[in-house]
């Protein structure tokens, strides 16, 4: 029997039929479900479901009308459309979910079990008055996320990673794990991805450091994007990659594909759990050493979680300038610790020295990201790695300067530089990228 078959509740008896019913929100319920079930017995749902979703809600409309009107029931056109909408929402579509994925507006939807799910809008969590039936009824919405990619979900593997199809990235826990039921959470794609300005517009960072930022691209710095969960690490990453010269070849690499890049000779590499027997698994290391193979200018990352970080590192070491990716640290300082812990994982016989000198070949600038109580994600970071008397350093080029915290909750502060001149300056020359170094002077605040 399929989700949809046991979402299905008992049909109306024979002896009552849909224009017996009195007009109302209970009876629009019930004639979703009698609808859903004449579909369910005389459709072929298996096939509709393989539908782009244009054209699954245009047969599932035509089939659901047909009925109407083959029953002769009296039904406004406003109460046809909620019926088709429900049946669509709740047969092929992500039921209760459904409205909130439609709302440009919401960046994250999270749901804690049946009663509980909220939303992330402009930076901040509010709980919505979105519910499911019953817990079994979030299990049937993960299994229509998840089937299509032939990933699974069960007692013996409780944890999945999936993408809806318009690239929002989707991640859900079930019992044992969730103890209070299944949990789903969703980074929601924009289908009108930002860029520089957009992100300097809504107050990330200053010109300047836009300025910096676009001509560090073009020098071929290699970027490291730091900061926590939810900081804007990937969108930065996104509108970073727009200053990339065209010409170039870039190779992608991701746990679930969400970069959005418009390159022509654009490789985009994903990795790919176990299968059910435990095997056929690639991994971000097994696709860092493969990006080597193919020939590309610049290799973006986008996150380095374990062992491949080391792959990394040697391939900004040896040619692969320009490169990019994030890391998850709460500060620069942090991030190169995560790195450092990241290598010693990786089982190599190397010493500290080794790898901090590892660090200083082939990382340029650390760009910390961080989001703050009024919901605002800004840049509070950004820094060279330098080696001054054989020992490692950062020194920031721009920083955030918090000031206070207004009685509406914003956050007041100025992006400032610090008025050091960073020492990759010299590569801004020899690439043909004009910076003024007044850019960097003391008093120029944005």
């Amino acid at each position: 029997m399929s989700w949809i078959e046991k979402a299905a509740v008992r049909t109306p008896t024979k002896q009552q039929t849909p224009a017996d019913w009195n007009i109302g929100q209970s009876q629009v319920d019930r004639w979703v479900r009698h609808y859903k079930n004449r579909l369910i017995k005389e459709a072929n749902l298996e096939s509709i479901t393989t539908l782009q979703p244009v054209e699954r809600k245009k047969t599932i409309e035509r089939l659901v009308t047909q009925m109407i009107n083959e029953e002769k029931v009296i039904i406004t056109a406003d109460q046809t459309e909620q019926i088709i909408k429900q049946i669509i929402n709740e047969s092929v579509g992500y039921g209760p979910l459904e409205s909130l994925l439609r709302d440009d507006s919401i960046t994250e939807i999270m749901v804690n079990g049946a009663d509980e799910v909220f939303i992330e809008r402009q930076g901040k969590i509010e709980k919505t008055n979105v519910k499911f039936k019953d817990n079994q009824h979030v299990r049937h919405i993960i299994d229509r996320i998840i089937a299509p990619l032939g990933r699974r979900i069960d007692e013996s593997s409780p944890m999945v990673d999936a993408r809806l199809h318009d690239g929002s990235r989707v991640n859900a826990v079930i019992p044992p794990i969730s103890v209070d039921g299944p949990s789903i959470s969703i980074r929601k794609f924009k289908q009108d991805p930002f860029s520089l300005d957009d992100l300097q517009n809504f107050g990330s960072f200053s010109e300047e450091m836009a300025l910096f930022l676009k001509a560090a691209v073009k020098a071929k710095a290699n970027i490291l994007v730091s900061g926590g969960t939810g900081s804007g690490k990937t969108t930065l990453l996104n509108v970073l990659s727009d200053s990339i010269p065209s010409g170039e070849r870039i190779v992608t690499i991701e746990d679930m594909a969400e970069l959005r890049f418009t390159y022509d000779n654009l490789v985009r590499l994903e990795a790919r759990p176990p299968n059910m027997e435990g095997k056929g698994e690639v991994t971000i290391r097994h696709l860092v050493k493969n990006a080597l193979r193919m020939r590309p200018d610049r290799i973006i990352v986008g996150e380095v979680r374990g062992s491949e970080a080391i792959d990394m590192l040697q391939a900004m070491n040896t040619g692969h300038e320009g490169s990019l990716t994030t890391i998850h640290a709460n500060s620069p300082k942090d991030a190169l610790g995560r790195l450092e812990s990241m290598v010693i994982m990786a089982g190599l016989p190397l010493t500290v020295e080794v790898i901090r000198g590892y660090f200083v070949g082939a990382l340029d600038l650390i760009v910390q990201t961080s989001r703050f109580s009024d919901g605002k994600r800004r840049i509070v970071h950004i820094s060279e790695l330098v080696e001054e008397d054989g020992e490692i350093s950062m020194r920031d080029i721009f920083h955030f300067e918090r000031q206070a915290t207004l009685a509406d909750g914003t956050i007041k502060g100025e992006f400032k530089p610090t008025g050091y001149v960073p020492k990759m300056y010299d590569r801004f020359v020899s690439h043909g990228v004009q910076v003024p170094k007044s850019l960097f002077a003391v008093g120029v605040v944005r």
